[in-house]
């Protein structure tokens, strides 16, 4: 891989969840798919740490690699890297790259609707981007089929005790309980609750709950966690508050577990959390589900069709919601940096 002096990006959120896009400055990348592609850049981490690590990230922020494209139908390629994983698909990710890709001219645009293929780690993903005088107000994709796992099971955690849990995948494998369970609404000032929570599930259920993608073993692993609620008053559908990961946690000392809340109401999340209400008989095909994030902001899922995926019920689905530019930069490594990988200290990044 190379890397130039002088790394390129424009900074996006969509619905509150802020997305880096690296725009220029990366070359080179191997792999004959971008899923290899992926892979390689997780052997090799330095290029995720300098970014989302400070002192040039934080601890909310994702960050997405432009890529030219592995396969001929897809206008644009890149590779998603939040704070603790990889992820083979993201939502707001996905958001945020045709915003950029858009508004900043890097494909045709045609107006009022501009369809691209975009191709990422867990394949090829259409996308509809309704476009007003140059702006993206709106972004709509189909996601990769979705299916729930597990229902209703139970997890041993501690300080907890016996929690019960569904496991889905959207995107990425994500555990998902009902915020009830711990006395919570999901209000913004409950996240340090939230974050400790929904660390503490991710641990168990990936100690108690084996998963892998029967399409793709490379894939595994509960990796994300999500708390669901009632939505707010007045809001349809449900809210929820999606937990990443900002590394391990020791189990016996929960209070400190580190990661950061989903500003957004998450877009494989709520793929994830639809494929659960489906799985019940509460969802079915053509239906529309709204998410409501932390922030009050909405993703709108709908059920397209229903896919097979091994021995899963799963579900096609498509995902809306809308991005804005937050800033342009130019970001170096000074070859004398004594951080060249960034670094995490305990205010903001837990232990």
């Amino acid at each position: 891989m190379r890397i130039d002096d002088v790394i390129s990006a424009v900074d996006a959120h969509a619905c509150g969840e802020p997305g880096r896009v690296i725009v220029d400055g990366i070359h080179d990348v191997p792999g004959e798919t971008m899923f290899e592609k992926k892979q390689y850049l997780e052997r090799h981490d330095a290029l995720r740490l300098l970014m989302l690590r400070e002192p040039r990230g934080y601890p909310a922020l994702c960050c997405n690699v432009l890529l030219p494209p592995t396969r001929p139908e897809a206008d644009a390629g890149f590779v998603i890297m939040e704070q603790s994983e990889y992820p083979p698909m993201s939502g707001s990710n996905i958001i945020c790259v045709t915003t950029v890709l858009i508004e900043t001219g890097r494909v045709p645009i045609s107006e009022p609707v501009t369809d691209l293929v975009l191709e990422v780690p867990a394949g090829l993903v259409p996308v509809h981007a309704e476009v007003r005088e140059g702006k993206v107000t709106k972004v709509t994709f189909d996601n990769v089929p979705a299916f729930a796992v597990h229902l209703d099971v139970s997890l041993d955690v501690p300080s907890l005790g016996a929690v019960t849990v569904d496991v889905a995948y959207g995107g990425m494998f994500y555990v998902i309980a009902e915020a009830s369970q711990f006395g919570l609404t999901l209000a913004p000032n409950e996240g340090r609750d939230i974050v400790r929570i929904g660390e503490l599930l991710r641990h168990c259920a990936n100690e108690q709950l084996g998963v892998r993608h029967p399409d793709n073993p490379d894939i595994g692993g509960v990796t994300i966690s999500q708390l669901s609620a009632a939505p707010s008053p007045g809001m349809p559908g449900r809210k929820n508050a999606v937990v990443v990961s900002a590394g391990p946690i020791d189990p016996a000392r929960p209070e400190r577990a580190s990661g950061a809340l989903d500003r957004s109401p998450c877009g494989t999340g709520t793929c994830a959390k639809m494929a659960t209400l489906y799985a019940r008989g509460e969802l079915a095909v053509g239906d529309t589900f709204r998410h409501e994030g932390i922030l009050g902001t909405v993703f709108e899922g709908h059920v397209t069709g229903t896919e097979a995926v091994g021995p899963y019920a799963g579900i096609r689905s498509s995902l809306s919601g809308r991005a804005w530019i937050t800033g342009k930069a130019e970001y170096v490594l000074d070859a004398d940096d004594p951080f060249p990988e960034g670094y995490r200290v305990g205010d903001l990044w837990g232990s």
